[in-house]
Parts: C-alpha cells; structure tokens; sequence
C-alpha cells in the first residue's frame, strides 16, 4: 500500500497528477485537484492517441516530450542551479567583518554608498541582500557570503512511507 502524496490516505494503485507543476502519486478523491497523467503503460492502449502511423501528428507530439525529457540520462536543469545560495548566518558573516574592520553601520554603509537601516537589516537577518548588495559587501569586507555546504546535486527521491509528513498533513484543504 503506498500513501497519496496530498492527503496522506492509503491507496492500493495511486494515479499519477500535475498540480501547480508538481508530479504526485494520489488517490482518485485527490485526482479533481490537477490533471491525470498517462504513464507509458497506459497510453498504448489509450482510444484518444493513436500509436499506429496512421495517427502520425498525435502520436508525434507525444512522443518527442516524452523523448526529451528522458533522454537526458541525468537530472533536469534549471536556472537555480546555475545561482549561488547565500549562507545561512550571512547576516554574523556580515557583523563579524564588519567589526573586524572596525566599521559602524553607518560607515559601512557610506562606503557602500547604502543606507545604514539597510546594513542594519542585513545584520538583524530580516533582509536578504541582493545579488548588487552583496557583492558589494563581499568586495568591501572580504568576505565570502555563499552557502558553503554541499555541492552534490542529488535529487530528492520521495515515495518511501517512513511515517514522515506528507503534503495532506501539512495543508488545509478548503472544501
């Protein structure tokens, strides 16, 4: 028995759904919530597309999506993994260098040619800097503000029900 990824209920044979550009496994109650998906199984003996030559522009179409999102061999990628994660103390990154220089707010935020509420939001950690505002203080203090965790692009596997949270028990639905 596997879970639905929206609700949480066991289901003996999940359909798989598009919601808001998310992939799920759900029951048939949550299936109103997105588009069904055809897996390969079931599109072979789909009546709506054809697989024969006869039916060449449907069966064209369906076949070079499918072939170039599996061709790849690898993961997908996206503009995010091309952008630096800005580190999570950026903002004790920013004060320590700071201090260490011997600067106020203000006079870092002078030489920034910024405002001194703007380096004390920073500092605080109730703003993340722009990509202009923290190369700016990376170039200024000498300091490194990207995310220096792992680099390793593993992809997220779901499906395993180890008893962990699932999206049904985190939203709300609205009936």
């Amino acid at each position: 028995m596997v879970q639905c990824e929206m609700c949480g209920t066991e289901v003996s044979s999940p359909s798989r759904v598009k919601i808001e550009g998310a992939e799920l496994d759900v029951c048939d109650e949550c299936t109103d919530f997105g588009t069904e998906l055809k897996t390969e199984d079931s599109s072979s003996t789909s009546t709506k597309y054809s697989t024969s030559s006869s039916g060449s522009s449907g069966s064209s179409g369906s076949s070079s999506s499918s072939s170039s999102s599996s061709s790849g061999g690898g993961r997908r990628r996206d503009m995010f993994d091309e952008m630096d994660e800005i580190a999570q103390d950026f903002d004790d990154r920013i004060r320590s260098a700071r201090e260490s220089k011997g600067l106020s707010q203000k006079e870092l935020a002078q030489q920034l040619n910024e405002k001194a509420s703007l380096i004390r939001k920073l500092e605080q950690g109730n703003s993340l800097p722009s990509d202009d505002i923290r190369g700016k203080i990376e170039k200024s203090l000498g300091v490194d503000l990207s995310a220096g965790g792992s680099t390793d692009d593993e992809e997220w596997s779901g499906g395993e029900s180890d008893g962990s949270y699932t999206l049904g028990d985190v939203v709300q639905r609205k009936d």
